[in-house]
């Protein structure tokens, strides 16, 4: 089967043999993947693997399932959390790691929903602890695991704040529910928003004094990625003054007993939300698998609002 991989910071094709399902395991006939900015950074050499995934490329995907295991039979439609390898014609994933694909959502819609909807679940619930009627703030709202974030804060009830880069994307978290919405380069948003309990963050550098400042008395900070820089300073007074938490989250590198106990764990909380179309991915475009390149190049230039898609012409629907 041909797979994308990174070398030298440049996407590449090579063959791999169709992999063989291990006991648990599913294996699923790829119809599309989803594109995440952690397969950037493995292009570029700066986020392996971990030890047992595969070396290709690849976060999630949907499919039909071609050897079943747990709840899943053999041409049961369906979409799963990877370690890797998703950018390819088969994989093979823990059948916790697998979710039912609801009547009359696409492929690619699918394909849109593991990394991206777990992750925020993953930093809203289980590491920020939100709780009804708290005030969040999103950072890179329009983004994948942003949007997600947005519908995911707002059906339990929480007060949402965003910040994001043009108009066409503070129109768009709008639409999904967003209190209040600013662009970062026209507004500082430490003078804007004030008592937030918890901050998703995935820009760091100078951000983090910034958060930390805008936070409640006993507010968390979420950090997620590092898109603006890994080190800067702190002023641990405002860390202490306001018993403030720090927290980092990756889901990547979880175990498998905790990645299906999030899973699934979402899936039982949000998932009746997608079956009747109250919370639903946000596709920003699809491509077809021999485009990856392209794709790539559209997230690399902060283009997109919302997720990215690779599709495969035979499995699309």
């Amino acid at each position: 089967m041909k797979v994308w991989y990174g070398e030298g910071g440049m996407l590449k094709t090579q063959h791999c043999p169709i992999p063989e399902p291990e006991p648990g395991q599913v294996r699923i006939r790829v119809a599309a993947c989803g594109v995440n900015r952690a397969d950037l950074l493995q292009v570029a050499g700066h986020y392996p693997p971990p030890p047992g995934a595969p070396e290709h490329l690849g976060l999630e995907v949907s499919g039909v399932v071609e050897h079943g295991a747990g709840a899943f039979q053999a041409g049961d439609r369906v979409m799963a959390l990877l370690a890797g390898g998703g950018y390819a014609e088969y994989v093979c994933v823990d059948a916790g790691s697998v979710l039912p694909i609801p009547n009359g959502m696409s492929f690619a819609e699918a394909a849109a929903i593991p990394e991206a909807f777990v992750t925020a679940y993953q930093c809203l619930f289980e590491v920020g602890q939100l709780k009804t009627q708290e005030r969040v703030l999103i950072h890179a709202g329009a983004s994948g695991v942003g949007t997600a974030a947005i519908q995911l804060a707002k059906a339990s009830g929480a007060w949402v704040a965003v910040t994001c880069g043009t108009e066409e994307k503070a129109e768009l978290c709008q639409s999904l529910g967003a209190d209040e919405v600013i662009l970062y380069r026209n507004q500082d948003f430490t003078e804007v928003f004030k008592g937030i309990d918890l901050v998703l963050d995935p820009v760091g550098g100078d951000y983090l004094n910034r958060n930390l400042k805008v936070m409640a008395t006993d507010g968390r900070l979420v950090q997620i990625a590092m898109m603006g820089g890994r080190r800067t300073e702190i002023d641990l007074a405002l860390l202490l003054a306001k018993r403030l938490t720090l927290r980092g989250s990756t889901l990547r590198s979880q175990s498998q007993p905790v990645k299906t106990r999030l899973v699934q764990g979402f899936w039982q909380r949000f998932g009746n939300g997608f079956a009747q179309g109250r919370i639903a991915p946000v596709l920003d475009s699809r491509y077809d698998f021999e485009s990856a390149p392209q794709a790539h190049q559209r997230m690399s230039g902060n283009a997109n609002s919302g997720k990215l898609v690779l599709e495969r012409a035979s499995e699309s629907g």
